[in-house]
């Protein structure tokens, strides 16, 4: 909704102001200017992105415009998993991980909070960093450093679209200027059609200049810019996963490796302290 309305506010203010100042926004409708301009940055788009990212990008526009992103309920339906987990590995033994780990799909407690495993992602990086714990192949610093190492690996890779994205931002007030230079020589042809159509057509090349930069302002930075907070957002769960695995792995109590977890969380979404301890001893003790 966020988004909407401010693409409204771009919008209404750009051709309010235009028309306040006695201007026709008719005039800054030129269809072959948005062809020129919208069909070079996708073509640049296209050939300097993989097809892999160019499916990430389609993705995360669609993600920006429908404003999914973790809530604090999500965040606190992801800490209650953990402790779950780690009181069946306090309680039982870590052996006793290994079919909740193994088989998220048929696990009791996965299956109890569907929003978190409905995230694969979440779900495979949360699994990759039990499973050495159950297996005690590596020592708890390890285990950190080889979480850590894939959580920068996975932020690298969600900024790829970002990148290419604010890169194509970056390059539109350029396309504008190539389709503003096509409209003064097409200008320059119309000459001897007299000074209305050369006005109409200067106008035109103008408007080309003017798309160029209002689309990259206005539009796809902005949008890159959502991407990149989204991408935050979702690495900030990861974090999380990771601060409360990696205490767990430690030694330290479910309750405290939860609550180093959650202190992680930026306060927007951070859950209260006392009211989590209260929730997280009310739940129902491994069997």
């Amino acid at each position: 909704m966020l988004i909407i309305i401010g693409s409204v506010i771009v919008m209404a203010s750009t051709i309010g102001g235009f028309m306040i100042a006695g201007g026709n926004p008719v005039v800054l409708l030129h269809v072959s200017e948005f062809v020129v301009i919208l069909g070079v940055a996708l073509g640049v788009l296209i050939i300097a992105s993989p097809g892999h990212i160019m499916k990430e990008i389609v993705h995360k526009t669609l993600v920006v415009l429908q404003g999914a992103e973790p809530s604090k309920a999500d965040y606190e339906d992801m800490l209650k998993l953990l402790y779950e987990i780690f009181m069946v590995g306090r309680c039982n033994g870590l052996i006793a991980l290994e079919e909740h780990v193994m088989s998220p799909d048929k696990s009791s407690i996965f299956q109890c909070y569907g929003n978190c495993t409905a995230d694969t992602e979440r779900m495979q990086f949360l699994i990759n960093g039990l499973k050495p714990i159950i297996d005690g192949k590596i020592k708890p610093d390890q285990l950190e450093e080889l979480m850590f190492g894939e959580l920068e690996a996975r932020s690298e890779e969600k900024d790829h679209p970002v990148h290419l994205l604010q890169w194509v931002g970056d390059s539109l007030p350029g396309i504008g200027i190539v389709t503003a230079v096509l409209g003064i020589i097409n200008t320059m042809s119309a000459i001897a059609d007299g000074p209305e159509v050369v006005g109409e057509r200067v106008a035109a090349a103008l408007t080309g200049t003017r798309q160029g930069i209002f689309v990259a302002y206005g539009f796809v930075n902005p949008l890159a810019n959502r991407m990149k907070l989204n991408n935050g957002s979702e690495m900030k769960v990861l974090n999380c996963i990771l601060a409360a695995v990696v205490a767990f792995a430690k030694g330290l109590a479910p309750l405290t490796a939860v609550e180093i977890a959650r202190r992680t969380l930026d306060s927007s979404v951070q859950p209260d302290g006392e009211k989590l301890e209260e929730t997280l001893k009310s739940l129902p003790s491994p069997k």
